[in-house]
């Protein structure tokens, strides 16, 4: 049953039953009495007769809205349970790449959707997506059900061929020997959706083990998807300069409820710095509102590095601009917030700090049964901490990398110089431009070079 399905079949079966005109997706709580499982007659696909499924619509942190399942049959005891998203497809694929060294790395909770690939290179091991059903499990969890599946078959591969069988059973030999990791290993989650996650044990600080890398999906992975590409049409260059004084809107959906909504978009000149597209979002439904910023120019020359020593309340009230590619980092707190996380943003230091402390305390694993008394305690005291710094009650130091060059602070003494505020300049690494899709971009002498291979 597609998400789709499941939601319409959830909504009939609650108007059904006299659950009133409460929202669809509600948030999962103990507490809430009055959120309960749809049930509906289905069929059996093990003894083909009548079983029942239980359909939960609901919301948790970073997985938006998701649709939990339960099948079970009286007749058989065949049960079956999975997870779909029902919520929206993010703007950005995302890589999870973690590398395993120890037996506490298999305890990380993974969501994991139905389109993403599990791999694992040292044993040219792949889940590929729409092959498995969404789960919300461990790293050993995975791997399990990967055993699973292949010894499924493996009596009658025995009986028709048995040296396929005899291959089969010595990679799963190797992959039941990861779960003990005698051995190092790398885990890649990669989700074209965006929705799929694993754990960060050592939030909010960095995870050195764990790379998160954020990308454009290509077409390939857009029509996987279901989404159509979308053509561009061509803008003549005199109207640039309508542009920056006309407020553009289009329709979209609200991230938060789903519910129709509208998006403007203007082009801005910021002061002793460069043009950027601001795009704002606010639901008329709910009341949700969001803001992203797009850079309006060119990838810099030079990466920029923003260092500033916040040492007064007035700090928090300076103008920040934040693009999609800048790293933030608090040394003071050991945190490090990376490339992608957040998105664009046109706010204040404040403003900034306090989705910072949203998205720390949005984290689903320090969450209900998921929490642990210690790694609690760590995250309040983060918080504390960081609502110090916006109170002015701290000192610290502020720091911004954008190896684009796209991002800003603002200079509250400009033109002077600011004594609290060093902006450097730097060469990107190779790494760097790997990661801007620079390195293997062109821009001089293609022309004469297409022509001589025709």
């Amino acid at each position: 049953m597609s998400a789709l399905g499941a939601a319409e079949a959830a909504a009939a079966a609650a108007a059904g039953g006299g659950g009133g005109g409460g929202p669809l997706f509600r948030p999962l709580s103990a507490e809430d009495g009055e959120q309960r499982p749809a049930e509906i007659e289905s069929l059996c696909m093990n003894c083909f007769r009548n079983g029942v499924t239980r359909l939960l619509l609901t919301r948790i942190p970073f997985f938006k809205e998701i649709i939990v399942s339960s099948f079970a049959c009286d007749s058989c005891s065949w049960s079956n349970t999975e997870i779909q998203s029902a919520g929206r497809i993010q703007e950005q694929g995302v890589r999870y790449t973690l590398a395993v060294t120890s037996r506490q790395d298999m305890n990380r909770e993974v969501v994991k959707t139905d389109c993403a690939t599990a791999r694992i290179p040292e044993l040219d091991f792949e889940i590929p997506a729409f092959t498995q059903k969404g789960v919300l499990t461990t790293i050993e969890g995975i791997i399990d059900r990967a055993v699973a599946g292949l010894e499924q078959d493996q009596p009658i591969r025995r009986a028709t061929d048995e040296e396929v069988a005899s291959k089969i059973d010595e990679f799963i030999g190797k992959l039941k020997q990861l779960k003990e990791v005698h051995s190092s290993f790398t885990f890649i989650i990669d989700d074209p959706s965006g929705n799929s996650f694993v754990e960060n044990p050592h939030a909010p600080q960095k995870d050195d083990a764990l790379v998160v890398a954020r990308y454009r999906r290509t077409p390939q992975q857009a029509a996987m998807l279901g989404l159509e590409g979308e053509e561009l049409d061509e803008t003549p260059a005199d109207s640039a300069e309508d542009l920056r004084n006309e407020v553009l809107q289009f329709n979209t959906n609200c991230p938060e409820c789903n519910a129709p909504a509208n998006t403007n978009m203007k082009l801005v000149q910021i002061p002793h710095f460069k043009e950027a597209i601001i795009m704002a979002t606010n639901c008329d439904s709910c009341g949700h509102r969001t803001n992203e910023v797009k850079s309006g120019g060119a990838i810099e020359p030079q990466g920029t590095r923003i260092t500033l020593r916040i040492t007064d309340p007035s700090d928090m009230t300076r103008d920040i601009l934040k693009s999609e590619t800048c790293s933030v980092e608090i040394p003071e707190l050991e945190f490090e917030l990376g490339m992608g996380a957040l998105g664009g943003k046109f706010t204040t230091l404040e403003g900034l700090l306090k989705d910072i402390g949203e998205l720390v305390e949005r984290n689903p694993f320090t969450l209900g049964d998921s929490s642990t008394p210690g790694r609690t305690e760590k995250l309040q005291e983060f918080i504390g901490k960081l609502r110090q710094i916006i109170e002015g009650k701290a000192t610290a130091h502020f720091i911004m990398d954008d190896p684009a060059g796209n991002s800003y602070l603002q200079n509250v003494y400009a033109p002077e110089e600011d004594p609290e505020l060093k902006v450097e300049r730097y060469e990107r690494t190779f790494e760097q431009n790997e990661d801007l899709g620079l390195n293997d971009m062109k821009t001089e002498g293609y022309e004469s070079e297409g022509a001589s291979g025709r």
